[in-house]
């Protein structure tokens, strides 16, 4: 009997025991079934959190100070304020018009059609659904950021473009027209090339295109249209006759450094986590900048010239151009070999080419940007292949991806080019472009804005 009652109790229990594992069994059916419904929800990693932080800030140190700074010094003193309160006016536009529509235009939900190759829609105008709780997407599946967090971020790029194409127009463009121009230029040039590029229905992106922090989206983009706005524009007084020698070279010296530190938060930042691509993109900053600030030294002691301080200052603009598409595209010698190239070419495109062509790009926005822009966005290409110590896949083939690049750049091109040309013939119709004669003449910081840098 005592047999029976135990047979009949570990009976009872198995049953009770099968029984409660059944709501297991179903769900692993379901997984089998429905393997979406099993993958784990993305997470938010604190640490990719933090350095997104903490590269967002380091980006807006870029405009101000850095390129307030490095811009500033370049121009003659009596237009030093007036330089420095039209970057940092115009990147506070920009700020404004991307919480309103640019960041939904930019990476908000498709449009429908083909449209959403070239730009989203307005759905998240206003940041509308977004919330603390609200996640955006990074390299890897299941690790996400915080939106917010990639919203501060984009928005800093958006107004860094922006004060970039100004250094082709100082000392002679309204402030009005300034501002008018910005908020024209960033809605129809702007945001469909950063759609076009970064975002994951975007015509290039789909296509393949490499641009890991702005070759494309920042530089040629800002460098081609400030060649235009200068053209349209026309040249300041007496250029090329009267000298017109930058003020404060210490100054300029000061911004290169923020604009090189800032730019961690540029290239490194656009890895969207902590990882390896970040350390990566941070080593080729390093060492791409290095390699530009020394070779623009060279080309100019092969010209004939001494090596300059401001020939370094720019040679490390150029490199720090030069890298940024390929800054997590390629091995730390391939960025050195692009920083080079980048350099020594703009150095001819500014000495030479410039003059001879008889453009006034003030500030040399298109010979540093835009030139070193499009070495860069065409080197990576050649730079991703591991054959030469990129992180490209075994099987990579240089060919395709340059055919990729190239319609990616001279799309680019064309785009910013009818863009500029709209966007300055507004400003012009609502504001009128150039200050008076006498402005000019005088300065803009006391025409424009009744004050002097110096006393």
């Amino acid at each position: 009997m005592k047999h029976v009652t135990k047979l009949a109790t570990g009976a009872t229990g198995l049953g009770l025991a099968l029984f409660a594992a059944l709501p297991a069994w179903a769900q692993d059916a379901a997984a089998l079934q429905s393997p979406a419904a099993a993958a784990p929800a993305a997470t938010v990693n604190k640490g990719d959190t933090a350095w997104m932080l903490t590269s967002t800030v380091l980006v807006m140190m870029m405009i101000l100070p850095g390129l307030a700074l490095f811009y500033g010094g370049l121009t003659r003193a009596k237009n030093m304020l007036s330089t420095m309160t039209q970057i940092g006016a115009a990147a506070c536009l920009a700020m404004l018009i991307w919480v309103m529509y640019g960041y939904s235009l930019a990476f908000g939900p498709d449009v429908s059609g083909g449209a959403s190759n070239f730009i989203s829609g307005l759905g998240k105008a206003f940041l509308s659904g977004v919330t603390p709780a609200s996640q955006a997407a990074t390299f890897t599946a299941g690790v996400e950021i915080p939106e917010y967090v990639f919203i501060c971020f984009q928005m800093t790029f958006a107004a860094i473009t922006a004060a970039l194409v100004l250094g082709s127009v100082v000392e002679r463009m309204k402030f009005s027209a300034v501002m008018a121009f910005t908020a024209v230029w960033l809605t129809i040039v702007y945001f469909p090339i950063a759609h076009m590029v970064w975002a994951s229905s975007g015509l290039f992106f789909k296509a393949g295109a490499l641009d890991f922090a702005g070759g494309t989206v920042v530089h040629i983009n800002a460098g081609v249209s400030a060649l235009v706005a200068a053209l349209i524009l026309g040249k300041r007084m007496g250029y090329p006759t009267t000298p017109m020698p930058p003020h404060s070279l210490t100054l300029t010296g000061v911004g290169t450094g923020l604009l090189w530190v800032g730019w961690f938060g540029f290239n490194a930042g656009s890895a969207l986590e902590a990882n390896g691509s970040a350390g990566l993109a941070m080593i080729n900053t390093f060492v791409a900048t290095a390699s530009g600030g020394l070779f623009w030294m060279l080309a100019e002691r092969l010209a004939g010239h001494k090596g300059s301080a401001l020939g370094f200052c720019s040679g490390i603009v150029a490199g720090l151009v030069a890298v940024t598409p390929a800054a997590g595209n390629s091995g730390p010698f391939g960025a050195i070999v692009l920083g080079a190239i980048a350099s020594v070419v703009c150095f001819y495109a500014v000495s030479v080419l410039k003059p001879k062509l008889g453009y006034d790009d003030a500030l040399d926005a298109f010979g540093v940007h835009g030139i070193g822009g499009m070495i860069g966005a065409i080197g990576t290409a050649v730079v991703y292949a591991p054959s030469l110590g990129g992180p490209g896949a075994a099987d990579y083939a240089i060919g395709p991806k340059l055919l990729v690049q190239l319609g990616a750049v001279a799309t680019t091109i064309v785009w910013a080019t009818i863009g500029t040309v709209i966007a300055m013939f507004v400003a012009k119709a609502l504001t009128g472009l150039r200050v008076s004669k006498e402005v000019e003449q005088e300065g803009l910081d006391l025409g424009e804005h009744g004050e002097r840098a110096y006393n």
